[in-house]
């Protein structure tokens, strides 16, 4: 069976969803951010990211980390991705060409989406009325997701889906980097087929049980 380390309140919530996907059995290890307890190091801590034990299974005390068999994976995008290779279609690649396009839409959603993405989260939820800075970083980082929100936009409006006509892990990965965004109304009006897309993914049913298993750990 397969064993996902981490809280679904965090890049966890990837692999889980496409567990559910593929109909594919895992025990969950809730290991939490060190960084959202008071005092990771405490003899009586939650078991975390600084945890001792943790750490020999992540050097890099960072979660989510993916048990299948003798292979230990860390990094999401790389457990969703090895996943959908092993297990196939219809969310895997049907051949090295979606592969590769699979691949592309994957790093392109870390490298081009993600840390705006997240700036916009983070600082959406420093209240009403938000500081001023608050609102600065949320204005420049939605400036910057204009370009790669057009070519997302454009892509579903022409195709549907990231790859191959049908739902697949890009999908996934693209759609759980997006939803950082999600609560930035104003940018995601601006980009319609971007908007449906993302509300489609959201509609699955295996997205719906990982969220619900999300808001009811807790925050």
């Amino acid at each position: 069976m397969l064993t996902i380390h981490g809280v679904t309140r965090s890049r966890a919530s990837r692999i889980i969803w496409l567990c559910h996907e593929l109909d594919l059995p895992f025990k969950q290890v809730p290991v939490i951010q060190a960084y959202r307890l008071a005092n990771p190091d405490a003899p009586d801590a939650p078991l975390n990211t600084h945890s001792e034990s943790f750490l020999k299974l992540s050097p890099a005390g960072a979660i989510p980390v993916l048990q299948d068999g003798d292979l230990v994976l860390s990094e999401s995008f790389a457990c969703t991705l090895h996943l959908a290779r092993k297990y196939g279609q219809p969310l895997g690649p049907g051949d090295a060409i979606e592969d590769a396009l699979i691949l592309q839409w994957s790093f392109y959603a870390a490298t081009s989406i993600e840390e705006d993405a997240l700036t916009i989260l983070s600082n959406l939820g420093k209240g009403s009325p938000r500081p001023p800075e608050a609102e600065k970083a949320i204005s420049q980082a939605a400036e910057r997701l204009l370009r790669p929100f057009r070519v997302l936009d454009d892509h579903i409006a022409r195709h549907g889906h990231m790859v191959g006509g049908r739902f697949t892990v890009a999908d996934l990965n693209l759609a759980e980097v997006v939803r950082y965004a999600q609560g930035h109304a104003g940018l995601m009006g601006r980009f319609p087929a971007l908007k449906v897309w993302l509300e489609a993914c959201q509609s699955r049913p295996a997205f719906q049980k990982m969220w619900q298993a999300r808001l009811d750990e807790p925050a």
